[in-house]
């Protein structure tokens, strides 16, 4: 089996076909675990790039799979109002999950800051939200993740894990409260690097110019590898596969371009 740490590049043309790409790869690797006997778990991330994802995934995904049997969670939260829009969770409902019919037992939100554990009339505050999730995922009875989507920010940070942060090296917890963040709003909650390393495949998507050293320093192998609390999105992979989805622009400063894979 290929080293499940050297990341296998995928590039298109443009953020459309990227995105196009990876709804069809999830909803057969759904079905795959479906057709096992197993009921699938994915982790979500946000971003424009990712609402693209969805948006797609809802449109491929029906009758290919049964969105009743699979559960899905997030990487990482802004620790918001539950009915603000720059919430990862509702992107992902207006984009998808209120259009496939998955019960409500099988999504699995982060706290929001107003309401559940560490908001208002609820105990303690956001370290107690973090605790609450990390919990929650923890008792799920699931092993580990089937596919966990991550993007990936221009400093090179991923989920809500930025570069240098004390969150980098919490080794004891699955979630983490993010207090003062570099990209706002200032308060989140991520997983730490030891839940997100619990996926048997980890996928990596990011489109514009903007993405393109970031992803050329992640990707980086052997001698060349950053260092994790530099290049945070290095310090993630899956157990089996880890897969960079790009669009050209994304892929630019890449030492050496994998061709195109568009239909």
């Amino acid at each position: 089996m290929p080293d499940p740490r050297i990341p296998e590049i995928i590039v298109h043309t443009t953020a459309d076909d990227l995105a196009d790409d990876v709804a069809v790869r999830l909803s057969e690797v759904l079905a795959a675990a479906q057709a096992e006997g197993r009921v699938p778990s994915i982790a979500l991330t946000g971003g424009t790039i990712a609402d693209k994802v969805h948006r797609a995934l809802a449109g491929v995904s029906s009758g290919r799979f049964d969105w009743s049997q699979v559960d899905v969670w997030w990487g990482d939260e802004r620790y918001l109002p539950a009915s603000s829009d720059d919430r990862n969770a509702k992107q992902a409902r207006e984009a998808l999950l209120d259009h496939v019919g998955i019960p409500p037992e099988r999504v699995h939100e982060m706290p929001s800051s107003d309401g559940g554990p560490g908001g208002p009339g609820g105990p303690g505050g956001i370290d107690e939200a973090a605790r609450a999730y990390g919990d929650q995922l923890r008792h799920a009875g699931g092993d580990r993740f089937d596919v966990v989507m991550l993007g990936v920010g221009p400093d090179g940070h991923v989920a809500s894990l930025f570069p240098r942060s004390t969150q980098l090296d919490v080794d004891d917890a699955v979630a983490v409260a993010v207090l003062g963040s570099p990209k706002p709003p200032p308060e989140r909650i991520s997983l730490t690097f030891g839940a997100l390393n619990r996926a048997r495949e980890v996928w990596f998507v990011a489109s514009g110019a903007e993405k393109a050293e970031a992803v050329a320093r992640a990707t980086a192998t052997g001698d060349e590898a950053a260092d994790l609390h530099a290049v945070p999105a290095a310090g993630v992979h899956g157990e089996e596969r880890t897969l960079w989805f790009l669009d050209e622009r994304a892929a630019s400063q890449l030492a050496s371009v994998p061709p195109r894979t568009d239909p």
